[in-house]
């Protein structure tokens, strides 16, 4: 069995899209018991999700929910009823913590905004996500990754080479929301530390923009004490302008080697040697870090040259023994597939609804004693609903009256 820091705790989640769902799932890939409550005909919004950039996705193998929203059981609850309220509040009751990214306005009407939940069970830890934060005059707006964590931020500015005539819009969906969902669970973590220490439930928050600005953090403080905004710069092969073991270098067959030598101390011989250039590494241009720098532009055009004489497969294979630091430019698929990727667990299976091939997904990045990640697939929309209820003591003729009011599905 894979280690579970999370197990016993309980989550009651009403949340939607990748955000916050997103921290739910991994919380539960940590053990915990994660009850999403979904509307009992519409489900998550994202169920309804089948084009995704022009990729169809199927209902019964739909990624974009399997992502955020494995390992946890679904519940179809109307929360616009007073019924659907009140197994809200109940369900609360047992819970550790309230998991939600609705907007303010609709949480206060239908009644789970912190007050309501606080009041059915005070020591519930209220975790929310929000495109903007909680508080200035934007706290009632909407948003989604694209706007609050790659556009309004300053990243899209800051990735996008000046020569181009518009900013590059985002290409992987979900980007902002996954990465602020692991934000959100580590904030949960932090407040389920600090109940256990002191008895209190926090309130916490975590919005899409500032996880922007938490990732982009050093880029932000550099720019606000020199008043310089660095940007990518158009794709070239050769290295930095006062470092040439920085760069990307293009292979004989069209791809990408890039090399991160951020301090050429003792890698001058050894890289020279791996390029198969070692005459050049007793070249009193480059006898010394200071002279390489000086000879920038010297020594990457002979970097060029060499990775240009090679294919991308040669390189992978011969660069395994450079001192220096190194990578492939790899695409999604060979990332999934990459040796040192498989090693460290990266890629989990789970079960797929229509009973096919195992779909497979990223864990979380927190790995617990070096064992890899159990979890099942995401549920379908309402799918545990009579089970929940029955383990939260509802009778079954209640369950059934519930239903026939349409309060439950």
């Amino acid at each position: 069995m894979a280690t579970k820091v999370m197990q016993g705790v309980k989550v009651l989640e009403v949340a939607q899209f990748t955000f916050t769902p997103a921290a739910g799932a991994v919380l539960a890939d940590w053990g915990a018991d994660v009850i999403k409550i979904e509307h009992p005909v519409r489900g998550d919004t994202q169920r309804g999700f089948l084009n995704m950039g022009g990729v169809k996705l199927d209902p019964l193998r739909h990624t974009l929910i399997e992502h955020p929203n494995r390992g946890k059981r679904s519940v179809g609850i109307d929360l616009g009823t007073a019924e659907g309220q009140e197994l809200l509040y109940e369900l609360a009751k047992q819970c550790d913590v309230f998991l939600t990214n609705f907007l303010p306005q609709v949480r206060q009407k239908n009644k789970f905004d912190v007050e309501h939940i606080k009041a059915a069970n005070p020591n519930i830890i209220y975790a929310r996500g929000s495109a903007w934060g909680d508080k200035g005059p934007e706290r009632e707006k909407g948003g989604f990754d694209g706007t609050a964590f790659w556009s309004r931020s300053g990243i899209a500015d800051c990735m996008t080479p000046p020569e181009l005539p518009g900013p590059l819009s985002q290409g992987m969906p979900a980007f902002g929301d996954s990465i602020g969902g692991m934000f959100i669970a580590g904030g949960i973590s932090a407040a389920l530390f600090h109940r256990e220490r002191t008895g209190e439930a926090a309130v916490l928050d975590v919005s899409l923009m500032s996880t922007a600005a938490w990732a982009s953090g050093a880029n932000i403080a550099q720019a606000l004490e020199t008043g310089i905004i660095t940007k990518n710069s158009m794709p070239s092969s050769g290295g930095a302008g006062t470092n040439p073991f920085m760069g990307n270098f293009w292979t004989s067959d069209g791809r990408t080697i890039n090399l991160c030598m951020v301090s050429p101390t003792g890698l001058i011989r050894d890289t020279f040697e791996h390029i198969g250039k070692p005459e050049y590494a007793d070249d009193e241009r480059f006898a010394d870090v200071l002279s390489l720098m000086k000879n920038a532009k010297a020594a990457s055009d002979i970097l060029v040259e060499a990775f240009a004489t090679k294919p991308f497969a040669y390189w992978r294979e011969h660069l395994k023994t450079l001192k220096g630091q190194w990578a492939p430019i790899l695409n999604l698929i060979e990332l999934a597939n990459d040796e040192q990727a498989i090693a460290n667990d990266t890629i989990i299976e789970v079960e797929a609804s229509d009973g096919g091939e195992p779909i497979k997904l990223v864990r979380n990045p927190v790995q617990w004693n070096g064992e890899a990640t159990e979890t099942t697939r995401a549920p379908q929309a309402s799918e545990h609903t009579e089970l929940v209820l029955m383990e939260m003591g509802v009778e079954w003729d209640k369950i059934e009256e519930l239903k026939a009011k349409g309060a439950i599905a």
